[in-house]
């Protein structure tokens, strides 16, 4: 008899990636292709919408060729938030690029906007502020440079783009997670916004219909990699479906993806407009109730390791992190990674890297401890931003290479004074993407069923007395502050 699993794609910038997961809550099998991406121009970043369809369906079809005999009893969608496409609703051919969430060609755009007095309205809205790295100012981009007729054209996200290649072009549809992230959904009455499309220039009607997160959003049809009515019964944005992975449905439950920047996402009661420097967002929508969170994004995290170990002259970052354990701290060295700017909560663009507190007694190691310590400190920004927007912490969990690192996730739990929870699975967008497909279609009965799937290790606990964390914490203000001074 097949086994019965559930079949989830994580559409990523850079690769698509497949697993298939059984009732146990188990990857058995996964398939991964490359997604090519081009710089036609400086700041200038897209993707071809075919070529995205093509690594799926390469990466479906390895997936499969490792777990022939299986049921696919669903199709699960985690994607890249934010990149945009438009194409023919009749032909289904794209019209343009994908411009993608890296892609800065309508700053200018965005800068008039702003200038005009817009952005206040845009953000009690949307909860995001006006940057092109939002979708509506590419949208417009792409309708005036490579439009049609509206009455003949899709707009979408990428998770939209694949619904409507896995229904054969029968479905254009998305959910409210990858809605939120477009800044044209209004978050509070839970629809697209018609002063918000004719304000960035976008026909609402080519917009996709909005759907909850676990939703059956139509079937397979016409594919060579899969048979034909097979549910397509979940999508959410990648950083949602890891906090969803997770299995973070309390209020405050949150989770830090550390990578070469890191994301910071934690669930909140209901929508908040954000304080400056972070945002607002959907997590996911279930039965018609959403969850919102409050997020914020570090631009350079893990990423400056092996810079430091680079400049230290180490073989790399094992070597840098061996050091850095050296000492009992950082020697009132503080390092501010601000290499490309600061992100959340700063958005500083114009900052930039920093190392101070020298004195003749520091030495290498110091400074592999303050690189080591900058990790923790970013994310203590971010946090303390949360809490002081009234949020309160729950549990937290981690992902991503560093937190595989028990030194590294150390130093965060004392740094936030909260206990930090390492996840033993490293595709939790795709996992998370499994479980609401697996809610949708009855594969797993509830939320509870999903809680005691999640495969987690031992919480790191703080073991930072307040009294020696507030000094550090005011030296990294300092450093900061130094940072972002424009000389």
């Amino acid at each position: 008899m097949a086994q019965r699993v559930i079949l989830a794609i994580d559409e990523g910038t850079t690769n698509s990636k497949v697993v298939l997961v059984d009732a146990g809550g188990k990857i058995i099998a996964s398939g991964s292709a490359p997604v090519p991406i081009t710089h036609p121009q400086s700041g200038w970043v897209q993707q071809d919408a075919e070529e995205i369809w093509a690594a799926t369906s390469h990466a479906i079809a390895s997936c499969l060729r490792q777990a022939p005999k299986v049921q696919i009893v669903a199709i699960g969608i985690s994607n890249q938030r934010e990149s945009i496409l438009i194409w023919d609703r009749k032909t289904g051919q794209p019209l343009g690029p994908v411009v993608t969430w890296q892609c800065r060609r309508t700053a200018a755009a965005c800068d008039a906007l702003r200038d005009a007095g817009h952005e206040a309205g845009v953000i009690a809205k949307t909860g995001l502020p006006l940057d092109p790295m939002f979708p509506p100012t590419k949208a417009a981009w792409l309708m005036q440079h490579h439009g049609q007729a509206a009455k003949d054209i899709c707009i979408g996200t990428v998770d939209s783009w694949l619904i409507w290649k896995l229904s054969g072009g029968k479905v254009h549809a998305t959910d409210c997670s990858n809605a939120a992230r477009t800044q044209l959904f209004n978050l509070a009455k839970g629809r697209w916004d018609p002063e918000l499309c004719q304000l960035f220039g976008v026909e609402i009607d080519c917009l996709p219909k909005v759907c909850d997160s676990s939703h059956i959003f139509g079937e397979t049809s016409g594919l060579s990699v899969l048979g034909d009515g097979i549910p397509i019964a979940s999508a959410i944005g990648d950083s949602h479906a890891a906090l969803f992975g997770h299995g973070a449905f309390a209020s405050g439950d949150g989770k830090i993806t550390f990578g070469t920047g890191s994301s910071v996402m934690t669930t909140i009661a209901q929508f908040t407009p954000p304080p400056q420097g972070i945002t607002t967002t959907i997590a996911w929508s279930i039965q018609g109730q959403p969850t919102f969170a409050f997020e914020g994004n570090i631009l350079v995290s893990a990423a400056i390791f092996p810079w430091t170990a680079k400049l230290l002259g180490l073989a790399g970052v094992e070597a840098l992190l061996d050091l850095a354990q050296s000492v009992a701290d950082a020697g009132g060295v503080s390092l501010v990674p601000a290499h490309v700017g600061l992100g959340a909560p700063h958005w500083d663009s114009h900052a930039r890297g920093l190392i101070s507190g020298l004195s003749f007694t520091t030495q290498p190691a110091h400074i592999a401890r303050a690189a080591a310590d900058s990790l923790a400190h970013q994310t203590a920004d971010i946090y303390d931003f949360i809490t002081e927007a009234g949020s309160d912490l729950g549990r937290i969990f981690v992902d991503g290479g560093p937190s595989t690192n028990p030194f590294l996730m150390q130093l965060v739990a004392d740094t936030l004074s909260h206990a930090v929870t390492p996840c033993r699975n490293s595709e939790a967008s795709a996992i998370g993407a499994a479980h609401l497909a697996g809610l949708a279609t009855g594969f797993w009965p509830d939320l509870g069923a999903l809680t005691a799937l999640a495969a987690h290790g031992t919480p790191y606990q703080p073991h930072l007395p307040e009294p020696l964390r507030d000094p550090l914490r005011r030296v990294w203000r300092e450093a900061v502050a130094r940072a972002t001074l424009h000389l």
